[in-house]
């Protein structure tokens, strides 16, 4: 599983960060992707994806 974030939609919340920390950090006043998705963090995943304020998270 791979997440991808859309940086020119981000308002750098931190949503993401706090949801999944295995996968999302900020960096600066955006989130970021920091790798791919680890075993058993899908969920965590596609949570802060689903919390995400503005949908900028793809997740596949």
């Amino acid at each position: 599983m791979k997440a991808a974030i859309d940086a020119g939609s981000c308002i750098g919340c931190g949503l993401c960060a706090n949801d999944c920390p295995e996968v999302f950090e900020m960096n600066a006043d955006k989130a970021i992707v920091k790798g791919p998705v680890p075993a058993g963090k899908e969920d965590a995943c596609k949570n802060a994806a689903a919390n995400c304020p503005v949908q900028c998270i793809k997740v596949e």
